[in-house]
């Protein structure tokens, strides 16, 4: 496929993975006597990456993550060349995710009668550290999550796309990985794994959301870039397939 369709995929995806995922959070996390809360939203984020890998996997791979094209190119599953105009395509498509959310939210608030929708105060679902983590977990507590759990998120992928894999089954293995992730952190920093999913509520809320960024970016990459390393060396680096 040329580039621009992919980039315009993996736009459409990311938009996805952002409005399924930190809608799932905002609108319906604590909906009154029937919300989803911190099950729901796990599962929400991992059902937007296994239907997006179903729906555009065959178009441009379905990273829909700028730590999971890096971690592919860093493993020699994708073109250097192609990096750059993918995450450019995903923090537009997380910008827009989070856009709509947000236009969703604050119409359901102020036509209620409330003062309207809060952006700080509600974080849209925005990733942080410290008094900003849901269970005030510190800094260091966070970066460590957020790389060890990229890690395994980019090992997981890397080996389910591998062919010597059911390669059918690689959706399912990713999808079911991302819901894990959620489970384990949420409560550590409202779980990233995806510099481009963190930059698009942050961008909204402003504030300490875009200090904070930083980390989820930075702690991701590395946790990719390990994992691109590390997987060739176990697998023996052959036979692997491009994603």
């Amino acid at each position: 496929m040329p580039l621009a369709q992919r980039a315009v995929a993996e736009l459409i995806g990311t938009f996805w993975l952002v409005f399924g995922g930190c809608g799932s959070a905002v609108l319906a996390a604590a909906f009154p006597n029937v919300g989803i809360g911190l099950h729901g939203v796990s599962l929400a984020f991992g059902l937007t990456v296994l239907t997006m890998a179903y729906a555009i996997g065959h178009i441009s791979g379905c990273h829909l993550n700028p730590a999971v094209s890096i971690g592919l190119c860093i493993g020699k599953r994708f073109p250097a060349s192609n990096v750059i105009p993918y995450i450019i395509a995903q923090v537009i498509g997380a910008i827009i995710g989070a856009w709509v959310i947000y236009l969703i939210a604050s119409d359901q608030l102020v036509a209620s009668g409330q003062a309207g929708f809060d952006v700080v105060k509600n974080g849209l679902a925005s990733n942080g550290f410290g008094d900003h983590s849901p269970g005030k977990y510190s800094l260091q507590a966070g970066f460590i999550a957020e790389a060890v759990l990229t890690f395994m998120f980019l090992l997981i992928i890397l080996g389910a796309t591998d062919r010597r894999a059911p390669l059918e089954f690689a959706p399912i293995a990713i999808g079911l990985a991302l819901t894990l992730i959620h489970l384990i952190a949420i409560p550590v920093t409202n779980v990233s794994v995806n510099p481009a999913r963190s930059t698009g509520p942050a961008i909204f809320v402003r504030g300490w959301a875009l200090e904070q960024l930083w980390l989820f970016w930075v702690a991701p990459i590395i946790g990719a870039i390990v994992a691109g390393i590390v997987y060739p060396i176990l697998s023996g680096g052959t036979d692997a397939a491009k994603a």
